[in-house]
């Protein structure tokens, strides 16, 4: 696959997880597909991996995803923005404040065949976790 393809997969993957469509992101993920993100636990496979998104949905219901960088080298495809929502559930155990956030992110996602197998994704969780009202000032 060209590298402006697996832009447009990423892409468009993010764009259904945006829309809590589940059967569109499937679409653009492995069924082996490793996810790492805001904790240590991988996710391992593509109903762990949903499962999480799905967590996701449950503590930003309107939360979506605003690109600022997409840079592609190989099969990888590299995404930097700004994640923002509104915390209306659960989020790590946190109950739901009612707050607007609005964080950076770094996503590395890996491609073969035109899917997701890898997904790496870090966060400013200091800065969300601040904005909720529930990080300390150092």
């Amino acid at each position: 696959m060209s590298l402006e393809q697996n832009k447009a997969i990423v892409l468009k993957m993010y764009e259904a997880f945006d829309n809590q469509d589940i059967e569109q992101g499937r679409k653009f993920i492995s069924a082996d597909i490793v996810g790492r993100g805001m904790d240590t636990t991988p996710r391992k496979g593509i109903d762990e991996f949903i499962q999480y998104a799905m967590s996701s949905f449950i503590a930003f219901p309107d939360g979506y995803h605003v690109f600022e960088e997409i840079i592609a080298e190989g099969n990888k495809v590299v995404t930097r923005g700004t994640f923002s929502g509104t915390h209306q559930g659960e989020l790590m155990g946190i109950p739901p404040t009612g707050k607007q956030v609005k964080f950076s992110f770094v996503h590395i996602d890996t491609l073969l065949d035109g899917k997701v197998t890898e997904h790496w994704g870090q966060a400013d969780v200091f800065g969300m976790m601040q904005q909720l009202g529930v990080g300390t000032v150092i």
